[in-house]
Order: C-alpha cells, then sequence, then structure tokens
C-alpha cells in the first residue's frame, strides 16, 4: 500500500489548528466483474472534522463549462439535473458506456462537518472516448455528462451517468465544483471548492475490459499511475471514491467530500489553477496547449 500525504493537506491542518494526519490509500489490481464487487476505498486517517476529511482544492482543467474558459453550462436552463447521460436544451445526444451512479456526500467543515444541506453541485467529466462536451470534436454542440443537483438534508447529491474513459496522460476521474446554495451555481461564479474524484484502478480495469468502447482506455491506463498523474500525484486520500457494482449490473460511486471555508482552500501541487481564454485544441481526449495531458 502507498502511503500519500501532501503538502497543501498539512497546511490545511495546521491552519485548522488540527492535529497531525497519517494519510493511506492504495489500489487493487483486477480485470474482471468479480474484481469488481468488491468495494474499492481510500483508507484516510487524516485528521477529521465531524467525521469528513477536508477535500483540496484542485484545478478545474480545460473543459469546465462554467464560464472560465468558453461556454458557461451553468446559466442554461435545464442544467440542473440528476440524469447527466443525455443532452438537454436544443442537443439531444446520449452518452454511451458503463452505467454509474455517482453519490456525493457533502460535510460542511465550517460548521464543525454537519451535513451540507442546501449546496450545489457542478459535476462534469469525459465520455466513453475520452472527450468532453462542449469542446471535443464532433461534440461541441452537445452537453451531456454535465449537471447540478442540490443536496438534501443529508447533504448527498446523487447523478446517474457513464463511467468515464482513461485518456491520455490522466488517471480516470470526475470533476466537480461546490457551491454554497442552487442560485449562488447557476449564475455561474464564485464556487467554494474545485475539486476532482479518483477512480479506483480495480474498477477502471474491469470496465474497460467489459465494453470494448473503452479500448483506447486499457492502453492509456497502463501508462499512468496515481501517483505520476498530474492532479492526484501528490495525495489521493480524500480524493479515491468507493466503488460497489459490477461493469455489466451497473457500478455507484461513493465519496463524502469535506467542504471548508473557500478562504481555507489550499491549491493541489500538482494542479495548473482554472484555465482562461479560448477553447483548447485537441480533439478525443484532446492535449491542453504545451503538449500537456488536460487535467
Amino acid at each position: 500500500m502507498k502511503v500519500m500525504v501532501s503538502r497543501r493537506r498539512a497546511l490545511f491542518f495546521l491552519g485548522a489548528t488540527a492535529g497531525a494526519a497519517a494519510v493511506a490509500a492504495g489500489c487493487a489490481s483486477g480485470s474482471n466483474d468479480t474484481a469488481a464487487t468488491a468495494t474499492a476505498t481510500a483508507s484516510a486517517t487524516a485528521t477529521q472534522f465531524g467525521g469528513a476529511t477536508a477535500a483540496p482544492q484542485e484545478t478545474a482543467g480545460p473543459y469546465p463549462g462554467d464560464g472560465s474558459n468558453g461556454p458557461n453550462i451553468l446559466i442554461e436552463s435545464g442544467v440542473v439535473r440528476s440524469d447527466i447521460t443525455t443532452s438537454f436544451g436544443s442537443y439531444s445526444d446520449v452518452a454511451q458506456g458503463v452505467p454509474m451512479t455517482l453519490e456525493l456526500t457533502l460535510r460542511d467543515l465550517a460548521k464543525n462537518g454537519a451535513a451540507g444541506a442546501g449546496m450545489a453541485v457542478y459535476v462534469w467529466h469525459c465520455d466513453r472516448d475520452g472527450s468532453y462536451s462542449l469542446y471535443s470534436s464532433g461534440i461541441t454542440e452537445q452537453n451531456y455528462l454535465r449537471g447540478v443537483q442540490v443536496a438534501g438534508d443529508d447533504g448527498k447529491v446523487t447523478f446517474t451517468s457513464i463511467f468515464p474513459a482513461c485518456y491520455s496522460g490522466r488517471w480516470p476521474h470526475i470533476h466537480f465544483e461546490v457551491y454554497d446554495s442552487l442560485q449562488t451555481a447557476v449564475a455561474g461564479q464564485n464556487a467554494r471548492l474545485t475539486s476532482q474524484i479518483a477512480l479506483p484502478q480495480d474498477i477502471c480495469e474491469a470496465v474497460f475490459a467489459h465494453d470494448s468502447g473503452y479500448a483506447r482506455s486499457v492502453t492509456n491506463l497502463s501508462q499512468v499511475t496515481l501517483a505520476s498523474d498530474n492532479v492526484f500525484g501528490d495525495g489521493w486520500d480524500a480524493e479515491l471514491a468507493t466503488v460497489t457494482g459490477t461493469p455489466s449490473s451497473g457500478l455507484r460511486v461513493a465519496l463524502t467530500v469535506g467542504v471548508a471555508e473557500k478562504s481555507q482552500n489550499t491549491q493541489s501541487d500538482n494542479g495548473a489553477g482554472p484555465q482562461s481564454g479560448g477553447r483548447p485544441p485537441g480533439g478525443p481526449g484532446g492535449g491542453a496547449p504545451g503538449g500537456r495531458p488536460p487535467r
């Protein structure tokens, strides 16, 4: 098991006058439904607030669709939805892939880890080809795999989606932003937290082996690790999801997200921060400027 403690978390816990933290996270290997039925978890023993570990601030990457780099889906009618497999508005395509339910449980660390009731979450990720709607070649006129949900009294939000691909240079992941309210989210500004979710290796291998539509992901996954990833490489203890189910029956991806005050969020050592300017180049899984893999 690989032990990773990032500098950004050490700084956060010191700033919050929390105690020292020991963090452990690991991934098992497997490539079939049997392996995928086992629950894959990140084992974190870092200092917690009300039972929740602070989620790190990460880059939104070049394909956010939140107005920081080109299109802003957050101000579009219809963005508040739980099923994000389909495009909405004037678009109609449906993303194909292994079914996935994403459940995030929000904890407000400014309120001693109380349930993040009323917080809004914007989620987006690539499709089975490693492409991002609104940006990648051939799907600039689609907006699937993007949507907003508002947390209930229990702090939970749930999305119906498909398992994302592994594109060149990045570990399989899901992007999300947390806002204090739906009103703030649909205004398309002032996210309290921007972060990413890492997916366990054994689950990724099982999905990519199960569905031939993920063929390129098999090769791409073999060329990257969590430790070498340009976002998760400095520690993934608070970002590695728990996954249950199988590729044939559908997967449930879950993560508890501790949301600190915006002023206390510490940028990842690996992240480049939100990117601005025009749309980045690239087709499916397209590269970011300068030949770097997109984040």
